[in-house]
C-alpha cells in the first residue's frame, strides 16, 4: 500500500479501519489511485475532533473521523466507502435539497433540522444542526460534499419539555385564577343569600303574625315556613342525586313563598337536570321568589306566578317565570346582584340566553338553552 495511506499522526479507529477496507471494488478505485485532494480532506477529516463525515466520487462514498462514530448508533461497522443515497436512504429525502445545492458549488447551513433516522434497528426521532460545503478534486471540479454536524436532539427535546412545562404551568395558574374568581364569585353569593334568607325569615314572621288567630298558630306557621326554607337552601347549596327533575328543583325553591294553592302554578314535561344546572336553575328560581315576595306579584293576595317549562327536539330548553296580578312594574335604575348573577349563571349553564323583562304587568324571566346530555347528568 502506498505509504500516503498511513496517515501519519493520524492514529484511531477510522483510520485503521480505512487502512483495512478493500477500495479495490469501489468507484474511487485503490488508494494508491486516490488524487491528492481527497487524501487532503482525508487527513484534515481524521484530524477533527468535531463531528465531520465527507462522501467522494460519483457514488458519493462515505469517509468519516472517531467523532462521528456516536451519530451512527448501530451503524459504525458499517458507513465507510458506502454510497450516500443507498447507505443513508432513511434521511435522503430531507437533506437531498442540500446535497444537490453543495453539488451545485453553494455552501448550506442547518439548524435543527428534523430527520427520522435509523438507528439500532429502528426509526428514532432526532435533529441536526449541520453545513455542506463542496470539495474540489485537483482539476478544481466538484468531487464531493463535506458535513460538519452537531447532533441537537437532546438539546431540542429539553427545550420542548421545557416550552411544555411553561404551557402547563401557564394552563395550571390560568385554572387557578379562574378558580379563585369562582371563590370570590361565591363568596358574593354567599353574603346575597344570607341577606336574602334573613329578608326571608322577617318577611315570613311578619305576614304569619299578621295573619294569625293566636300565638300558637303563628308560631306553628312561622315554624313551617322556616323549615321549607330551609329545604329550599338545601337544595341551592348542594345537591345529593346526579340528575334531578325539574318538578321537584322549581317547587322546592318556590315552597316558602307559597302561602295558597293558587298563587303559583307549575306545569311543564318531565325532564331531567344535570347537578350544575339544577342548581342553577333553583338559584334563578330563588331570586325570583324572593323577589316576587319582596316587590313583585306575591307581595298581594290577589297576586300569581305562572312557571312553565318545555323540551325541545336535541336537547332544547325553554324555560319561563310570569308574575300578575302584582305592583304596576318599573324598570329599576339600577340592577341587584341578584338579577345578573341569575342571569348569567343561568345562561352560562345552559348555554343560550337568559334575562329578566320588567313588564308593566308583571315581572317575566326566559330562558332558552340546552339541555346537559345523559352522560354529563352527574356534573
Amino acid at each position: 500500500m502506498n505509504q500516503t495511506m498511513h496517515f501519519p499522526g493520524m492514529p484511531g479507529r477510522v483510520a485503521d479501519e480505512i487502512r483495512a477496507f478493500d477500495w479495490s471494488g469501489t468507484s474511487i478505485g485503490s488508494p494508491e489511485t486516490w488524487p491528492p485532494a481527497l487524501l487532503t480532506t482525508l487527513r484534515l477529516v481524521l484530524a477533527s475532533g468535531q463531528p465531520m463525515c465527507f462522501w467522494w466520487g460519483k457514488d458519493l462514498l462515505q469517509f468519516h473521523n472517531d467523532a462521528y462514530l456516536p451519530m451512527l448508533a448501530g451503524r459504525e461497522t458499517s458507513a465507510l466507502g458506502q454510497p450516500f443515497r443507498e447507505y443513508w436512504a432513511d434521511v435522503w429525502e430531507g437533506v437531498e435539497p442540500f446535497v444537490r445545492r453543495a453539488q451545485a458549488g453553494e455552501g448550506t447551513w442547518m439548524e435543527n433540522l428534523p430527520l427520522q433516522i435509523l438507528r439500532n434497528g429502528e426509526l428514532q426521532d432526532s435533529f441536526w444542526t449541520f453545513s455542506y460545503s463542496p470539495l474540489y478534486d485537483d482539476e478544481g471540479r466538484i468531487a464531493g460534499l463535506l458535513n460538519v454536524v452537531t447532533e441537537t436532539t437532546s438539546a431540542v427535546q429539553d427545550r420542548q419539555a421545557l416550552q411544555e412545562a411553561y404551557v402547563e404551568a401557564q394552563k395550571h395558574l390560568g385554572e387557578r385564577q379562574r378558580h379563585e374568581e369562582e371563590l370570590k364569585l361565591l363568596n358574593r353569593e354567599l353574603a346575597h343569600r344570607m341577606k336574602n334568607t334573613l329578608a326571608m325569615v322577617q318577611s315570613i314572621i311578619s305576614q304569619s303574625l299578621r295573619g294569625a288567630t293566636s300565638i300558637p298558630e303563628a308560631a306553628a306557621t312561622i315554624g313551617a315556613r322556616i323549615q321549607t326554607l330551609a329545604k329550599a337552601q338545601d337544595v341551592l347549596t348542594g345537591m345529593s342525586v346526579t340528575a334531578a327533575e325539574i318538578s321537584a328543583i322549581a317547587k322546592t325553591a318556590v315552597a316558602p313563598h307559597v302561602d295558597g294553592e293558587d298563587r303559583i302554578a307549575i306545569d311543564g314535561p318531565q325532564v331531567y337536570l344535570s347537578a350544575q344546572q339544577a342548581l342553577g336553575l333553583s338559584l334563578a328560581i330563588h331570586e325570583l321568589a324572593t323577589n316576587a315576595t319582596k316587590y313583585g306579584a306575591l307581595s298581594r293576595p290577589e297576586g300569581r306566578v305562572t312557571i312553565q317549562w318545555d323540551k325541545q327536539p336535541d336537547n332544547g330548553f325553554t324555560f319561563n317565570w310570569q308574575e300578575s296580578g302584582g305592583p304596576l312594574v318599573t324598570e329599576p335604575t339600577r340592577r341587584g346582584f341578584g338579577s345578573r348573577l341569575t342571569e348569567r349563571v343561568v345562561s352560562d349553564l345552559f348555554q343560550g340566553q337568559a334575562g329578566i323583562r320588567f313588564e308593566p304587568t308583571g315581572v317575566a324571566f326566559s330562558l332558552v338553552g340546552k339541555l346537559h346530555n345523559a352522560d354529563d347528568l352527574d356534573r
